[in-house]
């Protein structure tokens, strides 16, 4: 059922009960939000807190209901549809509003632009710029005052502003803080983390931890990607990666994960889902980068040595069922924060990252005559987790790890920038063969259930020693936000499961809780779609971004010749040269979290 309304003069339907400024999206009218995000479903701006509703006000509109005789002013993400509504978009009183509420927003950050991380990539700046905002009269001009005011100024300014780098991976500006209340309602309706929250109103009002503590959470990211400012943001190792290339004595190699190369276009204007691995290769060559590997051939890595756990455990009862998948270090951390009982469930594979870094230290550099210590491992992430578990207690021994710089997306897009690569004009680059042959079981990685139906394809040939007829797990590849199916194995029928985002894998884990694990093998990926949605990926997204990322994926599926990771040549020789065999006791010193495993580590 669908009422009649007018949208600056015309007629539209719409259904009643909706909010003003979804109606008005989906019909293409710009009007611009800085408390919604696409990724709240409900379009208002309000949390389970019912804080931080209409905070922004930059989305009003003029309304007036059927018999009213005039028009009202009213923020768009709070007002409902009714019957016979008429609404103003634009005019030049909703303009001037705007413009105002603008301003005010910019008082504590405006003039900052040039030197911030989001410059040109910050929603507050994109708006500002189309309202033809170019003077801010909230902001006392320094020639304007004394050198003693100025200095009183400075001290406040410092005093009121609270950095927070505490943390491995986000970094947290509160002076540049808008108070939209975006982050608290993703981390705790989306992700139910609720590591931020809202206090005081007004002026005095304030968005951060609890009493002002250090972030302490899942480091997900995906509160800097709903960010519109640069209030949250990754903390940035662009500078690390310079040194490094710059040293002669240090052989740089890097890796970039499965969902990189259809994200990564976003950073230069090309459309969401693009796949650029060639350029994206060549660019890193233009950077200094001495060798690049492709992740997913750690990916194919990963594949053996979890589906041969997944058979032990089903076969040997060694270890508890389900079995959790570990790719996700933001759902490891979840586990170990929230449910700890359940850590025994997850896998004892490292992340394809870590065993990518252990080979390329442990079998890549001694075979071409390079010490470990002379080799610099960096990865291309769309994970801001990843800067995290580089240095966790799982990847390190002697407080030593295999890995040592972590870039997202976004970084390896400012990067680039920096360095003045156009990166629209490249030549097209491959990887190198040494660890770069990877099968199209490691690309859908990047993609919720990717993992899952990786594991399907070489698990089958384990057990049955033939090869599955049809690649494709439909069900797991749907796109709900939780997805089970059975697959039939010889004599052997799994219960599978997957989720992504933290909100629904709290809701499988409470369901253990109280005994109702009914499937064997569980994938979690924290983020919304899985790494596409990245806490570390290029913004804006949105669902409708994810999903043409996604597709991008898929795409590489059914074009890539090699679509098992236990067909990869360059993984029969890894196995043949140097780790033996899946779940051998040298892939489980080199490819095992350490503290499950039996075996003594050693630096080499």
């Amino acid at each position: 059922m669908k009422v009649d309304i007018k949208i600056d003069g015309k007629k539209y339907k719409a259904k009643p009960g909706e909010k003003i400024l979804k109606v008005l999206k989906n019909n293409d009218f710009f009007i611009p939000s800085l408390c919604n995000h696409p990724n709240f479903k409900d379009f208002t701006c309000r949390d389970d807190s019912k804080t931080g509703h209409a905070v922004c006000r930059v989305c009003v509109v003029k309304i007036k209901r059927k018999n009213e005789q005039a028009f009202r002013i009213t923020p768009s993400c709070e007002q409902i549809i009714e019957e016979g509504m008429e609404i103003k978009t634009e005019d030049e009183e909703l303009i001037r509003l705007r413009k105002t509420n603008l301003e005010l927003l910019f008082t504590d950050h405006a003039g900052l632009c040039v030197t911030c991380d989001r410059n040109m990539d910050c929603e507050l700046q994109s708006i500002a710029i189309k309202y033809e905002i170019d003077s801010f009269r909230f902001i006392p001009k320094i020639s304007q005052i004394s050198a003693e005011d100025e200095l009183e100024m400075l001290y406040e300014k410092m005093n009121k502003r609270a950095m927070d780098v505490t943390n491995p991976c986000i970094s947290r500006d509160s002076q540049k803080c808008i108070k939209c209340r975006r982050c608290v309602k993703v981390c705790k309706n989306i992700q139910s983390v609720d590591a931020y929250t809202s206090t005081g109103r007004g002026h005095d009002a304030n968005v951060g931890t609890e009493y002002n503590t250090p972030l302490e959470c899942t480091y997900c990211g995906q509160c800097t990607t709903v960010c519109p400012t640069a209030a949250l943001t990754v903390n940035s190792s662009i500078s690390d990666y310079l040194k490094a290339v710059k040293d002669p004595k240090k052989t740089v190699v890097v890796q970039t994960a499965p969902s990189i190369r259809v994200s990564l276009g976003e950073e230069f204007e090309m459309a969401a889902g693009t796949i650029v691995t060639g350029k994206m290769v060549r660019a890193l060559r233009e950077t200094g980068a001495d060798m690049i590997f492709d992740t997913n051939l750690a990916a194919d890595l990963t594949i053996m040595e979890e589906a041969s756990e997944l058979i032990r455990r089903i076969k040997n009862k060694e270890k508890p069922l389900p079995m959790f998948t570990s790719c996700c270090p933001a759902w490891i951390l979840f586990l170990e924060q929230n449910y700890p009982q359940f850590l025994p469930h997850i896998s004892t594979c490292k992340s394809p990252q870590m065993m990518m870094a252990a080979l390329v230290k442990h079998y890549w550099a001694p075979k071409n005559g390079l010490n470990p210590k002379d080799v610099v491992s960096v990865s291309i992430m769309p994970c801001i987790c990843k800067k995290y578990e580089k240095d966790s207690p799982d990847n390190t021994k002697n407080d030593k790890s295999d890995h040592d710089i972590v870039l997202t997306t976004r970084e390896l897009g400012r990067l680039i920038r920096i360095l003045g690569i156009d990166f629209a004009s490249l030549e097209d680059s491959k990887f190198d063969l040494a660890l770069g042959i990877a099968t199209s079981a490691g690309a859908i990685f990047g993609s919720s259930g990717g993992v899952m139906e990786a594991a399907l394809r070489t698990a089958y040939n384990f057990i049955t020693g033939k090869e599955l007829e049809r690649l494709e797990f439909k069900q797991i590849r749907g796109e709900k936000e939780i997805r089970t199916t059975k697959a039939k194995i010889k004599d052997l029928e799994l219960k599978i499961k997957v989720a992504n985002g933290l909100g629904n894998a709290r809701k499988i884990l409470e369901d253990m809780q109280k005994g109702k694990a009914d499937f064997d093998f569980l994938e979690i990926m924290a983020c919304p779609g899985g790494c596409i949605g990245g806490g570390g990926q290029p913004t804006p997204t949105s669902p409708e971004i994810r999903k043409k990322r996604k597709i991008a994926i898929m795409s590489q599926d059914k074009t890539m010749k090699l679509r098992q990771s236990h067909k990869n040549p360059i993984i029969k020789e890894v196995y043949d040269k140097f780790l033996a065999a899946p779940g051998s006791r040298k892939a489980e010193k080199y490819l095992h979290v350490h503290k499950y495993c039996p075996y003594e580590y050693k630096w080499r």
